[in-house]
């Protein structure tokens, strides 16, 4: 069998594009190269300069060319008895056919296979299944990105390494594959023809994979995992001070990175945290890039929990530092402590995949969206022979997978725990295990909420804590200590009870028990069939109320029309829309309706329970009772959330004009969670640590105190605050530049004129820098308003323009492109404020659009304000102002992420030198030089900036 590996370049994409140049790989069986053909083609008609500027294509280059006639003659021939092979095959193969019909040859109809497809269910962990982003993670040499000789080659050099890697899997894997991909397509022949293949050779399978139920798994029983220690103490370890300690520490880093270089903030951070935990003491303390954060808290706390025997629980707000903790930290401490150690990840338990689930769906083929769902499941079975841990992360699903994912994930309400066949080697369980045994458990701030109520069953038991991202402790806590609700809320597990009459829990177990010859059987059956045409009924009051909700949005006068169509309204029990007594009954409605529902599931289960021991039915009854308690929930969270009034929560409503009374939301919030977060953490734990960047607001950190329910704490002695130097010179590498004739904007409306000095200075800016050039938004439409006239001016001048939610809502994807493209200009919204890493020439200029202030009229925002103000503090000053500080010095941090970095921070709202406030602002950046100055100064003074740190660093000009 030999592979035509394909690929084209064209000038665009419709059917009246043509070709520009053709590259094609034949490879034999053995997946070696066997020939190669490659011809640029002279197109009929012109060539778009968005082509030339992603190719290099241009009208010199393919002027003596052949035509498309004289290419097709050579290479028809070449794919005669191949099956052709291409990266988005779909692409390729219709544009070849267009030409070959256009020249009056047959279609090509032979076998085609996708790279893109392969890679997805060989490979499920990729990022990305990008060329570019591919060939590197294989380091498969692609200097010419965008030409189709180098992209055949590379896609050729792909296609093998996916064949080999198929052709390895353990035999039970592809019977697997087979199975699911059995849809007569040809990557369903593919994986026939090989299973067949290896079948037919003696196939030993290795000891790599753990077997059970027909799986090939990487992870074997979790049982089988010890602590990092035996009992007996470690006297040397008892006997050391922490002084000898960080010796030993600093001279084994020494003996590691040549180069390495002790840092004071770092040092001062491993003494601060030391003491806090050592003296049952609190600690606030702000740790700016470049401190080395994350090893300025293990060190010593790792150090303090394995002498005293104590669990240290480590929570982060993000994945991404979940993720570099696990990856690139922890394996560096393993090297240099003078101790073992065990350390896990933990995460809430939908992230870990439930394989009783899985088996049985991919058994019974139930599959909602059949082509999608197969290739999912498939990434799946390959993915259980590499996965330890069972984490969703590790996979890149595709949108349906998101929906396949939630009908496998592991939860508590279906969980058959030690009856389960599956319970030793279930990922869940071996989570829970391995924090059991961890002397550091890096959980999420998420979970530290989940955990509490849950009654603390949940995470292990603790008195030390490290909260690293601290300054989203009071949000998430608001988030899970309230409740919220969605149209979906009820609509997922009627879906999962019942979707039609032969799939669903429902149908699935009247099946069952009608053959087990039970006398009951007749009466559950008809329990049933009572209980399914209640869903429609239920469900229909469920419509009427949730297109209520949504026409009271749309009532309220103080609505926050916001962003992308998104509206917001917030209920007051003196103040009720017009129709709320409608809805309150059409609410009793439900509530009734799903009593009943719950009440005849429940003792038909428990009765069916008692009867019926057979496994598979009592594993449906398991996942029937979990959707039964989903049912209880709503009931009871839609009776909270309509008696407005009767608890000190704010209410409010959230919808989008899209997809209207689908799209609502219902929120009940505490409006203070301080007294809260005091009771759970700061009264119980010994010790907790609050890190961050940004903690203090004018280098004081009343506000954190505030927010956080740690007023008084200092005085107490339960608490220290400490604000660490930054490692940078900020007075060197970068500065601050305000236009102070830009126009002041009030309030949320947008000026005209504001856009078009905004976009007229972006790509003067841009042009000076040659892109590399971030702008930060706080509103969608604004940024809407500037991408398509700042696209049209860096046109000229080849800078793309990259616009968050328009060329991609992806942030990972947007920063990728930003990096792979330097001479970019990347427009952002509230995600790229934080979390974005873009360290050296990637990123020169910073541009803030406006202050990061969030609406007061958000329901939460005015409800804080209101309590502030019943107080007798001013709500702007101690709530909003405090706010947007913190947000701002995010922003901020994104340009300086090491010590070689430099570069400009533009900032386009000049209430920072216009107003009383403004010097809260200034005064919270870590020293940068800071200049005002009318518009047509900033480009010379930015040339004249550029060529000074050039020069220091001993660059060319």
């Amino acid at each position: 069998m030999k592979y035509a590996v394909l690929d084209l370049e064209t000038t665009g994409h419709s059917v009246s594009d043509e070709i520009l140049q053709v590259g094609l790989v034949i490879l034999n069986d053995e997946l070696e190269v066997e020939q190669t053909f490659n011809s640029f083609v002279k197109p009929t008609i012109e060539i778009p300069a968005f082509i030339t500027q992603l190719t290099s294509i241009d009208a010199d280059t393919v002027a003596d060319a052949p035509a498309i006639d004289e290419v097709l003659m050579q290479l028809i021939p070449l794919l005669d008895d191949c099956v052709l092979v291409a990266h988005n095959v779909g692409f390729d193969a219709g544009f070849l056919n267009q030409a070959l019909d256009r020249s009056g040859y047959h279609a090509f109809t032979g076998r085609k296979l996708d790279t893109i497809e392969l890679l997805r269910v060989l490979y499920p962990s990729i990022t990305s299944y990008q060329l570019g982003v591919v060939s590197d993670y294989f380091g498969i040499t692609h200097d010419q990105h965008h030409r189709a000789d180098s992209d055949a080659m590379a896609t050729a050099h792909l296609f093998a390494e996916s064949v080999r890697k198929l052709r390895k899997l353990p035999l039970l894997t592809l019977q697997r594959l087979s199975f699911l991909i059995d849809n007569g397509s040809d990557l369903s022949w593919f994986i026939g023809s090989t299973l067949q293949q290896v079948e037919q050779q003696a196939v030993f399978e290795t000891n790599d994979y753990d077997y059970f139920n027909q799986f090939a798994l990487k992870a074997g029983e979790w049982t089988d995992e010890q602590p990092a220690r035996q009992e007996t103490s470690d006297e040397s370890l008892q006997n050391m001070t922490f002084d000898q300690y960080l010796d030993s520490v600093k001279t084994k880093f020494m003996e590691k990175f040549p180069n390495y270089e002790e840092r004071e903030a770092q040092t001062t951070m491993f003494r601060e945290v030391f003491d806090a935990m050592n003296s049952d003491r609190h600690l606030l303390i702000e740790a700016g890039t470049g401190t080395g954060k994350s090893l300025g808290y293990l060190i010593p706390s790792l150090f303090y929990g394995v002498q005293h025997d104590q669990k240290i629980i480590v929570s982060t707000h993000t994945i991404n530092l979940q993720e570099q903790l696990r990856s690139r930290d922890l394996p560096l401490l393993k090297d240099v402590l003078p101790f073992e150690f065990r350390a896990s990840v933990f995460k809430g338990r939908g992230n870990y995949l439930c394989l009783r689930k899985f088996e049985n769906k991919i058994n019974t083929r139930d599959m909602v969206s059949p082509i999608d769902d197969a290739i999912t499941a498939s990434q799946m079975v390959v993915w259980l022979g590499e996965t330890e841990t069972g984490d969703q992360e590790e996979l890149n699903l595709g949108s349906k997978g998101v929906d396949f994912w939630s009908t496998v994930a592991s939860d508590a309400d279906s969980c058959l725990n030690r009856a389960c066949p599956w319970f030793k080697r279930c990922y869940y369980h071996r989570a829970k295990h391995e924090a059991n045994i961890a002397d550091v458990c890096i959980t999420n701030h998420s979970m530290l909420f989940t955990d509490i109520r849950a009654d603390h069953r949940l995470l292990p038991s603790y008195s030390h804590l490290v909260i690293d991202e601290a300054h989203h402790v009071e949000e998430v806590a608001s988030k899970h200590l309230g409740m919220q609700l969605g149209y979906n809320s009820l609509i997922h597990p009627f879906n999962h009870l019942f979707k039609d009459h032969r799939s669903g829990l429902l149908p699935t177990l009247r099946h069952k028990v009608q053959n087990e010859g039970e006398d009951r059987a007749q009466a559950w059956a008809e329990t049933i069939d009572t209980v399914i045409p209640a869903f429609s009924d239920v469900k229909e009051h469920w419509d009427k109320l949730f297109e209520m909700l949504y026409s009271f949005v749309g009532q309220s006068s103080d609505s926050n029309g916001a962003e992308a169509g998104q509206t917001v309204c917030r209920l007051k029990a003196e103040q009720l829309p017009a129709g709320w007594d409608d809805a309150l009954t059409v609410q009793t409605n439900i509530t009734t309706e799903l009593s009943k529902m719950i009440k005849s599931l429940e003792k038909m289960s428990s009765e069916i329970k008692d009867k019926l021991d057979e496994f598979s039915i009592q594993a449906l009854l398991t996942d029937l009772n979990g959707a039964v308690r989903d049912l209880t929930r709503v009931r009871d969270d839609l009776k909270h959330f309509m008696k407005i009034g009767e608890s000190n929560d704010v209410f409010w409503i959230e919808a989008s004009t899209t997809y209207r009374y689908r799209s609502v939301h219902l929120y009940a919030v505490p409006v203070d969670v301080s007294s809260q977060l005091q009771q759970y953490f700061f009264n119980l734990k010994d010790s907790v640590v609050l890190t961050s960047a940004t903690l203090s607001v004018q280098k004081s950190f009343v506000y954190a105190e505030e927010q956080l329910g740690l007023t008084g704490f200092e005085e107490n002695h339960r608490l220290r605050t400490v604000q660490l130097p930054s490692p940078f010179n900020y007075r060197e590498q970068a500065l601050v530049m305000i236009p102070r004739n830009f126009p002041t904007l009030k309030g949320a409306a947008t000026e005209p004129h504001f856009v078009t000095m905004l976009v007229q200075s972006i790509a003067e800016t841009a042009k000076e820098t040659r892109g590399r050039m971030l702008v930060l938004f706080t509103s969608y439409r604004m940024l809407k308003q500037t991408y398509e006239p700042l696209k049209e001016a860096l046109a000229g001048a080849g800078i793309q323009v990259l616009g968050q939610g328009i060329d991609s809502g992806n942030r990972t994807k947007l920063t990728r492109r930003f990096t792979q493209q330097p001479e970019s200009v990347l427009l952002g919204t509230s995600s790229f404020w934080e979390g974005v890493d873009i360290p050296g020439d990637a990123l020169t200029c910073l541009a803030i659009v406006r202050l990061p202030f969030q609406p007061p009229n958000h329901p939460l925002i005015e409800a804080k304000s209101e309590l502030l103000q019943k107080q007798n503090q001013n709500p702007f000053m101690k709530l909003s102002v405090p706010q947007a500080v913190i947000r701002f010095k995010q922003g901020f941090g994104r340009l300086v992420r090491t010590a070689k970095d430099k570069g400009i921070v533009i900032l386009y709202d000049t209430r920072v030198i216009e107003s009383y406030y403004g010097k809260h602002f200034l005064y919270s950046l870590p020293g940068p030089k800071i200049e005002t100055m009318h518009t047509d100064q900033m480009v010379p003074r930015i040339r004249e900036w550029l060529n000074e740190s050039a020069v220091k660093e001993g660059e060319p000009l």
